[in-house]
């Protein structure tokens, strides 16, 4: 039987050149969180079900690699950090109520697992960094996770991108005055996040909605623009809930205009993320030279509560391979900060070559020790 050695479907090596510069971008990155203050956390690859269960709000249990431990006890392979982060901050750092609560600022670089179709040529392994700020529900804690976002971008060498912001409670809000069943509310949230226009306005007829939810329903897939584009959702609505919401960016903006990085900011009513735990803003960052956003978060206010510690949140997790990709096509490099050197050694001089690379090496230089005649 012929043995297997090629990598399964959805993964793949990284290796050389393209390792290096993985390497050396994500140190740079690093650098941008702990200058925020944050501070490094690990979590486990693999943890049980119910970290990752529908009702936590992640991903479909179907797109998880799942298995059992002797126990037979179910466990996944993360597919998100953020939950991963929540049960362990829930446990370790978010201190009782009657204690009062610390701001917690925790960040992260790790691989997550998703179990989907690659026909796509999306990758079911890839590699997040990120960060979770636990205990501030302000506005302030929104704009400075914003302003992070944008220091993270420009820091990796990127200048032409954006960062468009969502507001989940916007959504939720008409939901709660339309009264519509699950399964509709589904079909509109599926539609309106893919900005079907048509689709939409067919699955808000069959509700028989009111004229006024009808109207802001159907225009959701258009709302996404600049600042302005909050001024024209006010006239649409005159729902509490979602009137609130749309002050809540509105004062965001206001902070990042202070923070002096407005002009990377967009607004995009109609983003709906699959992750049903967001609570509030929702963003993703976009660039030229890849499909995906590069960068991408929310708040989610209620997710610790899950286990066990009510605590308000907000975080954002980057992608590698989408900012490499988009990097490599933007025909901007990832410079190496090394260069290495080569000696080369025959029996006569060894003793002496190897006393030189030492204390290059001591010296902080990359140097490779070579026998004379071998194949660089």
């Amino acid at each position: 039987m012929e043995r297997v050695i090629h990598t399964p479907e959805g993964v793949r090596d990284i290796y050389g050149g393209e390792c290096a510069r993985k390497r050396v971008l994500q140190k740079k990155l690093h650098k941008v969180f702990v200058s925020y203050g944050y501070e490094d956390i690990e979590t486990p690859t693999f943890e049980y079900f119910d970290v990752f269960s529908r009702k936590i709000g992640t991903i479909p249990s179907k797109d998880l690699y799942k298995f059992f431990d002797r126990e037979g006890n179910t466990l996944v392979l993360r597919p998100d950090h953020t939950p991963s982060i929540a049960r362990a901050a829930s446990r370790y750092f978010i201190e009782e109520e009657a204690q009062g609560q610390a701001v917690v600022r925790l960040c992260y670089q790790g691989n997550t697992f998703i179990n989907s179709s690659s026909h796509q040529g999306r990758l079911n392994e890839v590699t997040e960094m990120g960060v979770e700020m636990m205990g501030d529900a302000s506005a302030d804690s929104d704009a400075e996770i914003l302003a992070m976002m944008i220091d993270l971008l420009k820091a990796a060498g990127l200048t032409d991108f954006q960062v468009s912001v969502g507001q989940v409670d916007f959504f939720k809000s008409l939901l709660e005055e339309a009264a519509m069943p699950e399964e509709a509310v589904e079909e509109l949230r599926e539609l309106i996040s893919s900005k079907n226009h048509f689709g939409v306005e067919e699955c808000v007829r069959r509700q028989g909605l009111c004229a006024e939810l009808t109207e802001v329903f159907s225009e959701m897939p258009h709302l996404f623009g600049s600042v302005d584009i909050l001024e024209k959702a006010k006239t649409m609505t005159a729902n509490a809930g979602a009137l609130a919401a749309i002050g809540r960016l509105e004062e965001i903006y206001r902070i990042l205009e202070i923070y002096g990085c407005s002009q990377y900011i967009t607004f995009d009513l109609g983003m709906l993320s699959k992750y049903k735990y967001y609570t509030g803003i929702i963003m993703q960052a976009f660039t030229y030279g890849t499909g995906q956003p590069i960068l991408k978060g929310g708040r989610y206010n209620q997710l610790l509560g899950y286990f066990g510690k009510d605590c308000p949140s907000i975080g954002f997790t980057l992608v590698m391979e989408h900012l490499m990709s988009a990097l490599e096509r933007q025909g901007i490099e990832v410079p190496l900060t090394w260069k290495t050197e080569v000696v080369t050694y025959n029996e006569e001089n060894k003793r002496e070559a190897i006393a030189q690379v030492m204390a290059m090496r001591r010296a902080g230089k990359h140097v490779i020790l070579r026998r004379e005649g071998m194949v660089p």
